[in-house]
């Protein structure tokens, strides 16, 4: 799989891509990465790349024609044939779609991704109707530039990789992962760990097995699997339910699961109710 990065600040990666897991992608051919000066594409004497907008308004908008040849400089299928051929444009900005695991796995069995960071007050909208095939933003805040999202909409798509990471199973256990159903389409029985299904992961222990008066949970150093698959599961739920409510109507649960959480919604309605007494 290949990135191309279109960017203002090609020396922000400068040391993103020599560590941990992309640098082993990249030293092992599982993953190409290319860093290009958007300047190299503007042909005036400054090498301007920016100017500022019609009908007024604060701040400088980058400018379509050195975005729109720099993607072109790359030699991929027009517009309407990249689906088919397994490429996609995306420009970076706070307008776009907002970044998912989901999405991070759609690109993944992509062979080509360019990424164009946005920067200043905003890029030309021409670039995004003729240029780009999605807009994608990775949060709901502003960066000063779209360098940042490019690095983590990249990290999070190369470890979906087949042979990134040392163990594959360990981008299908964690956050955001797919449900028991879509991991064991072999039949296979599955381990000590359930399908996130959209949940957040459960708490992660190792050793010692005490630790300044707090000892790691029981049942997992009891040796029964179901008993740590269900452990693990509502603790997921708990963490869910506290941290982000906001999955829980997406997430993928079984009737134990719903059953779980309104009893732990009680619990925890009591407690508030009881504290605000």
């Amino acid at each position: 799989m290949r990135f191309d990065i279109i960017t203002i600040f090609p020396g922000f990666f400068a040391g993103i891509f020599e560590h941990g897991v992309v640098k082993r992608a990249i030293q092992g051919g599982l993953l190409a990465v290319g860093v290009h000066d958007l300047r190299e594409f503007a042909h005036d004497r400054h090498r301007t790349v920016d100017d500022r907008p019609f009908g007024g308004g604060e701040g400088m908008v980058l400018k379509p024609e050195p975005l729109a040849e720099a993607v072109e400089h790359l030699g991929l299928a027009p517009k309407a044939e990249r689906v088919a051929q397994r490429e996609t444009v995306i420009l970076l900005s706070a307008q776009g779609r907002k970044f998912s695991q989901g999405m991070a796995r759609d690109l993944a069995q992509t062979k080509r991704v360019v990424l164009l960071c946005g920067r200043y007050e905003g890029v030309d909208e021409r670039v995004n109707e003729l240029v780009a095939d999605q807009e994608l933003s990775i949060g709901d805040y502003v960066l000063s530039g779209g360098e940042l999202a490019a690095a983590v909409v990249l990290d999070a798509t190369m470890r979906l990789l087949p042979g990134v990471l040392g163990n594959e199973a360990s981008s299908e256990y964690e956050s955001f992962g797919q449900s028991d159903e879509l991991l064991n389409r072999t039949g296979t029985a599955l381990c000590s760990t359930h399908g996130a299904g959209g949940l957040l992961d459960y708490p992660h222990y190792t050793r010692p097995a005490e630790f300044r008066g707090l000892v790691v949970p029981e049942v997992l150093s009891g040796g029964n699997h179901e008993q740590i698959r269900r452990w693990r599961r509502e603790r997921a739920l708990e963490k869910t339910l506290r941290n982000r409510p906001d999955l829980l109507p997406h997430a993928e649960l079984s009737a134990e699961d719903r059953r779980f959480l309104r009893a732990l919604e009680q619990r925890l309605g009591g407690a508030q109710s009881k504290d605000s007494v």
